[in-house]
């Protein structure tokens, strides 16, 4: 099994020479005081040896032995809580905090590196700092000064960690009809009671502190979605000087057993009473949960783009070593008994899907942090109300087309080992298991492609849709005459020019069918993914063929040759999804629930 290695080379290369990242930087002030082109080199060095060194190493023991439940209490694989320790002690939970607050103020572009090596290595693990920075997110973005004050310091640091409870045993996508609820103290703090469940690292003893961030009801609340508050509720009290005091009272009931993420906590949250504080206003809280569901589903398709890096990574390793049978075109190493693998056009195939989907994801992640640093950071307000359009357009598709493509990859990757792809001593089943959970937390895809059909495209009437055909229009018109590039500008053209005539077919259907927006959306996510990363490859040629020529190493070389592959072979499924998209809602709405 390849041990794996943070994939820094190519993370470099889609930071500064794909989206020239440090330019970015240097156009958003609040970034260029924090950070510059050294610092964020000396912090993608050190998050790769933590990745491959710290991380990595913990990876396949952690799933084997799973956290341990005991009486409420939870126990952490072995190893995981020095490996948190090590996060601590290097500031990681608050690489992308705010600065007033204990934060490093990093940008988006910067933390996802962080974020995909940390995936990659070690998904049970990284769930921990992700849902923490959630967490310290929506709490900057809606809690009061002194919550702020109180709380995010220490989470910052990761001596406190942070846990987000929505989910309760009868509502799951549905959080209009949740039933734990909140009672008003004299004090204005709020007794929280409800049980919660799927709550992932909801108790764990990793950390000091536990913030959880729960959804409830106030008494006189509207019903539905519109009375729905957001509580701060700790594991154990604050004290006025800051220190800890008495154990608040919920408990851990039990944790899930899972199919993967084994090494993870999966809690039943159980709140009797807990004391908590209102974060943000009253009735807003769903709202205010979604700053932090949004960072978290960005942060999930990032899953996705690791899992599918370090199956990618096996893969490669496995078909370069393992020889079956000779070459269609004749024997390669004469001097074996066989060939490697790898010379086998389907073997060739699918490592090219793995790579075009990876590399390809890992741009697409990138671009939709740009405009994510662009929204938060950008003085000028027109450039942000623009970036703002662009995130609420593309974090549905990052979210749910990166983690359908991640399991996608990792499955390949199993199947470039054949047997021993089964069998756990080479550690692709675990990526199997492990990257299923990506496509049914923080939203399933389903909804994320309603969220994009419905909301983001048929409910701005197509304008927010409009911002990315423009970017990709922009794109097209700059570069007609650049001669490496005419390959790939004209599929590109005729793929975003399929994309707007299927978008205005949904429109039109839309007002006269309640139907064909459901019936549309997954299918329309997948052509809008595979268009945008036409798109992305199409911004790695440009940067990678004009030294392509003259390189030895064959990383620019392999970009050019990936991207081929990638227009030749994937890019074309748009076709037959825009047939099926066009065919309308008929034929999957006509049985009967009988008929089934």
């Amino acid at each position: 099994m390849a041990e794996y290695q943070a994939p820094l080379r190519d993370i470099r290369f889609v930071l500064n020479e794909v989206f020239d990242a440090p330019a970015l930087w240097a156009s958003l002030p609040k970034v260029a005081e924090n950070v510059d082109p050294e610092t964020a080199d000396a912090i993608l060095e050190e998050a790769g040896k933590i990745a491959g060194g710290v991380l990595a190493p913990l990876n396949r023991e952690a799933d084997e032995q799973g956290s341990k439940w005991d009486n409420g209490e939870v126990t952490a694989p072995d190893g995981f809580k020095e490996a948190y320790q090590t996060i601590v002690e290097g500031g990681w939970n608050g690489l992308g905090g705010n600065p007033e607050f204990g934060g490093m103020g990093m940008p988006k572009t910067l933390v996802a590196q962080f974020e995909e090596m940390m995936q990659g290595a070690n998904m049970a693990f990284g769930l921990a700092p992700m849902l923490t920075a959630g967490a310290c997110l929506a709490l900057d973005a809606h809690g009061s000064q002194e919550l702020k004050e109180k709380y995010l310091p220490n989470m910052y640091s990761g001596v406190w960690s942070g846990a987000m409870d929505l989910t309760e045993p009868h509502a799951g996508t549905d959080l209009g009809i949740i039933r734990t609820k909140a009672e008003p103290n004299d004090d204005g703090s709020f007794n929280v009671t409800g049980t919660k469940i799927f709550i992932t690292w909801g108790e764990h003893d990793m950390a000091e502190n536990i913030i959880h961030l729960v959804l409830a009801r106030l008494p006189d609340a509207p019903k539905g979605p519109k009375g729905i508050s957001l509580f701060l509720v700790p594991k154990f009290l604050v004290n006025e000087d800051g220190s800890l005091g008495e154990r608040n009272s919920f408990s851990c009931g039990s944790i899930e057993k899972k199919m993967g993420i084994k090494g993870s906590a999966t809690c039943v949250m159980n709140f009797d009473g807990a004391k908590g504080w209102l974060v943000g206003e009253e009735n807003k809280g769903l709202a205010a949960m979604f700053t932090m569901m949004n960072y978290e589903r960005l942060g999930v398709g990032i899953q996705g783009i690791g899992a599918a890096e370090a199956s990618l990574q096996n893969a490669r390793e496995y078909a370069l070593d393992r020889i079956q049978s000779r070459a269609p075109t004749g024997a390669q190493q004469p001097e074996k008994a066989a060939d490697p693998i790898i010379v086998h056009p389907d073997v060739r195939r699918m490592l090219l899907t793995m790579k075009g989907y990876v590399e390809g994801g890992r741009a697409f992640s990138t671009y939709v942090a740009q405009w994510l640093d662009i929204s938060k950071y950008a003085d000028d307000d027109e450039r942000r109300e623009h970036a703002e359009g662009m995130v609420a357009l593309l974090t549905p598709v990052a979210k749910a087309f990166l983690t359908d493509r991640g399991l996608e990859a990792c499955i390949l990757g199993q199947q470039v080992f054949g047997g021993h792809g089964f069998v756990r001593e080479w550690g692709q089943e675990q990526l199997v298991r492990d990257c299923r959970i990506t496509q049914i937390y923080e939203g399933t895809n389903g909804i994320q492609a309603l969220d994009l059909m419905g909301r983001k495209v048929v409910g701005s009437q197509g304008k927010l849709y409009e911002l990315f055909a423009q970017d990709v229009a922009n794109f097209l018109e700059q570069n007609a005459d650049n001669e490496h590039l005419h390959p790939f500008l004209e599929p590109l053209a005729a793929a975003v020019e399929r994309l707007d005539d299927v978008t205005e077919h949904v429109l039109g259907q839309a007002g006269n069918s309640p139907d064909a927006v459901g019936a549309a959306s997954v299918d329309y996510l997948d052509l809008f993914g595979l268009t945008a990363l036409g798109y992305m490859w199409a911004r790695i040629v440009k940067a990678a063929a004009p030294r392509a020529a003259g390189d030895t190493s064959g990383f620019y070389s392999g970009k050019v040759k990936t991207a081929r592959f990638y227009f030749d072979r994937l890019l074309p499924k748009t076709v037959s999804l825009a047939e099926g998209i066009r065919s309308g809602s008929d034929a999957m709405m006509a049985l009967t629930a009988e008929e089934f």
